[in-house]
């Protein structure tokens, strides 16, 4: 794409005008506006499948990353007629907020002009806003802890899902943490997968407090894995899979395999899961998309006593259930030395489940 200071573009047959092209956004490295928009028209095929049809709220840093930016989640009127939107309710401001829903590559090429580094949409589509998509669970490491110890714990968390027979996908979050998904595309609700997740977090914090925990206050979460589960609510938004992030270079939040979250822990070493936009480029031309599953993927939580409830008591029925698991004959996964910290009361033999 040219680097111009300003260049006309038709994509799919709609003009657009793109600006300052060669203003720098990531004054360390000298990566400019052009090159952020460049990056998401390469990246689009694989990018626009996971945010099509969702309320996006865009992060937007004008004037680059080194100084302050601000969050839009409404719409600007000033937008080509072509650019679809959705209004959602919202409580907070007790009106309704007019989304953009990028369904194509010419709207994510604009939504870049406007210098939206970060894209951040909702887990539910716009047309079924209360019922989220999949459940995810961010983990968020306190200083000094790092991703390392968030391969552990998401470990940890992959051998309940297993117990469940439900995959789960991660993806660095392209900045100090990573995430993990569990694709559902089944009829749910927040009201299920929220509590479900908090009891989750829970487990994991009882079972290895000096590494987990779930409570929000920063205070405690010094080199420790804050699990935040909160993210699963509808009125939140987790940072979209092959957006950039607004570091010192640009990162990217890419998806990963198990095998290279067990590698990172066992090298213990956090520059392994560190891509930049032109490594996750060349990361889907050869491996392709890693998350396309959570495209299609359906999978239904286990009905557990107190959903909706009260968490305590969910917590106990999947420490309960997850114990009394068995692994399924012949689909056992050697135990790596990754998993040398087991959730208690579980055998180190799971049923293989390929994320």
């Amino acid at each position: 794409m040219p680097l111009s200071p300003d260049h006309i573009v038709e994509i799919g047959g709609r003009q657009l005008k793109l600006t300052n092209l060669d203003k720098v956004l990531y004054p360390a490295t000298g990566f400019t506006k052009g090159q952020v928009i460049d990056y998401y028209a390469r990246i689009a095929p694989v990018l626009v499948p996971h945010l099509s049809g969702k309320p996006l709220t865009l992060k937007r840093y004008p004037n680059g990353v080194n100084e302050p930016p601000f969050f839009e989640k409404n719409a600007t009127k000033h937008r080509p007629e072509w650019v679809k939107t959705a209004p959602i309710w919202s409580e907070g401001n007790q009106r309704e907020v007019n989304y953009i829903l990028a369904n194509d590559l010419a709207t994510l090429v604009w939504v870049a002009n406007l210098a939206a580094i970060e894209l951040h949409p909702s887990l539910s589509l716009a047309a079924d806003i209360e019922c989220p998509r999949s459940m995810v669970f961010d983990l968020d490491p306190g200083p000094p802890a790092n991703i390392v110890q968030c391969c552990q714990v998401a470990v940890w968390l992959r051998a309940i899902f297993d117990h469940f027979k439900l995959q789960s996908f991660p993806k660095t979050s392209g900045s100090k943490g990573m995430q993990i998904y569990v694709p559902l595309n089944t009829k749910t609700s927040y009201d299920e997968t929220k509590p479900f997740a908090h009891a989750l977090a829970r487990l994991l914090e009882n079972e290895h407090r000096d590494l987990v925990v779930s409570d929000m206050k920063k205070a405690v979460r010094t080199n420790k894995i804050f699990v935040d589960w909160s993210q699963n609510d509808e009125h939140k938004t987790t940072v979209s899979v092959y957006s950039l992030r607004a570091r010192e270079h640009p990162t990217v939040s890419t998806p990963i395999t198990w095998e290279e979250v067990e590698r990172t822990l066992k090298k213990k070493d956090a520059s392994l899961l560190v891509f930049e936009s032109q490594q996750t480029l060349e990361r889907v031309a050869k491996m392709g998309d890693l998350f396309a599953p959570l495209l299609s993927l359906k999978q239904k939580l286990p009905k557990l006593a107190g959903i909706g409830e009260g968490e305590p008591q969910v917590v106990s029925e999947i420490a309960a259930q997850a114990s009394r698991k068995k692994p399924v004959p012949g689909k056992q996964r050697k135990s790596s030395e990754s998993e040398t910290q087991p959730l208690k009361g579980q055998s180190r033999k799971r049923s293989v489940r390929h994320g």
